[in-house]
């Protein structure tokens, strides 16, 4: 029987990541001592993730990555406490320094080390940055809203958009920069209960409830909204990405943005909403959500290659 070096020229490498691999490379992975392949995947695919500490619904609260993820915040009742994910668990770390009943539908984004989270449902106008460790108090947004979508990069840089004020869904957008929130350009229609995706610089904003479930989406660049292709399924739900590459669960749905037009994308069995989404289009995370409250995780893998391991006899 030939052997791998035999067939393809090269014996297996051994190799601390899949960085710098090909489709159809079979690699020893050092670090967890497996062997891996590098296989084409045409479409994406969800999988269950980590269970979450504690039950929390309206949690559309999250910063990070798939495998360096926070989330915070939530209803019923009202959760202040925050949790980290490592990609495989989550572990309790210090809680947000809210008052009762405001952690619920922030505006929010960053990294696991550098978060930022705005507004919140009744109309508050409380802000908090996250430095890794503990929560701090930042400077307040001017209009006060909640159920709010954020584009944001860092506790030092993000923008926050829609959300609902008093008696309805607003246009209103602010910007930080550090040290102070400034209104700029407001959306092009008003919405709350709204996604989004990018950063201060380079936003998708998309989807909400305005008297009805709205499929419109809005790009920013920095200065201003312009509308661009709706979104097939009208309403809420959680996203992750970029304005070129961005990922959107409504319910079991799946929403694909390549930058120009939406698609649908695999199902999942998870029929819950109301989430954290964060990640990139190709490695994603959704947690917590409603049933009223859930530990669920989900967790997305894009089309392409991805690394599979292979089973030994």
């Amino acid at each position: 029987m030939a052997e791998y070096r035999e067939i393809q020229g090269a014996a297996v490498q051994s190799l601390a990541s899949n960085t710098g691999t090909i489709e159809g490379q079979i690699w020893y992975d050092t670090a967890n001592n497996l062997f891996k392949l590098q296989s084409y995947q045409a479409a994406g695919v969800w999988s269950t993730g980590g269970v979450l500490g504690t039950a929390r619904y309206f949690a559309q609260n999250g910063a990070g990555t798939q495998n360096a993820a926070l989330v915070f915040g939530g209803q019923a009742p009202v959760k202040y406490n925050t949790e980290s994910y490592d990609g495989t668990a989550w572990t309790e770390v210090n809680d947000m320094s809210r008052a009762p009943a405001d952690t619920t539908g922030m505006g929010a984004g960053g990294t696991q080390t550098s978060a930022l989270a705005a507004g919140t449902q009744p109309f508050s106008t409380l802000s908090e940055s996250w430095d890794g460790t503990c929560w701090t108090s930042t400077p307040a947004l001017n209009s006060g809203r909640g159920y709010l979508a954020g584009s944001i990069e860092s506790n030092t840089a993000g923008i926050v958009y829609g959300g609902l004020g008093p008696t309805t869904g607003v246009a209103l957008t602010e910007l930080y920069n550090g040290s102070t929130w400034s209104e700029v350009a407001d959306l092009n229609t008003a919405r709350r209960s709204n996604a989004g995706v990018g950063s201060s610089t380079a936003a998708l904003g998309m989807g909400g409830y305005s008297g009805g479930n709205v499929a419109n989406c809005e790009s920013w660049d920095g200065s201003c909204w312009t509308t661009v292709n709706s979104q097939p399924i009208a309403g809420g739900g959680a996203a992750f990405g970029t304005l070129a590459l961005a990922v959107k669960k409504q319910g079991v749905n799946t929403e694909l943005w390549d930058g120009t037009n939406w698609s649908t994308g695999t199902s999942s069995s998870d029929n819950i909403s109301n989430r954290s989404g964060l990640g990139t289009s190709s490695l994603g995370l959704l947690a917590g959500g409603e049933s009223p409250d859930s530990t669920a995780t989900e967790e997305y893998i894009g089309p392409g290659i991805v690394t599979q391991t292979l089973t030994t006899s």
